[in-house]
């Protein structure tokens, strides 16, 4: 069931198409757009109707209770694994040839179906290990 375009549905829609690379926080997101129209119940109510219509990947991060948000209606989300970063929190996109080739190595090896909609791999990005 599509929902109407609100103006706060459009500023959340807005900020997350802007955050791809990112897996953020309901808070984290709330601060983001603090100042602007929009509530935090409104941005905790979108979120759920976004993760519903399959437009955002709800997780958690190992060692957090806490939900983490990384917006997947973008094209360059679509099919492509993710590397996320348990420090900083900022999410790669893996190259389309890498996926391909460890997805059919994980069916050849181990016949074993790569879910690419929904896959993220963590750990600690290069930034952050310097």
């Amino acid at each position: 069931m599509a929902k109407y375009l609100t103006k706060q549905r459009k500023l959340l829609l807005d900020f997350l198409s802007e955050h791809t690379d990112e897996t953020l926080s309901a808070g984290q997101i709330a601060d983001a757009l603090s100042g602007k129209e929009i509530s935090t119940s409104a941005i905790y109510r979108n979120l759920a109707a976004l993760e519903q219509e399959g437009r955002l990947k709800r997780s958690a991060k190992p060692g957090s209770q806490e939900a983490y948000y990384r917006f997947t209606d973008d094209e360059d989300c679509r099919g492509h694994l993710h590397l996320s970063c348990l420090r900083c929190g900022k999410t790669v996109h893996v190259e389309e040839a890498a996926t391909d080739a460890l997805a059919h190595q994980l069916a050849k090896n181990e016949g074993f179906a790569l879910d690419r909609t929904d896959t993220v791999l963590y750990g600690i990005c290069a930034d952050c290990r310097k």
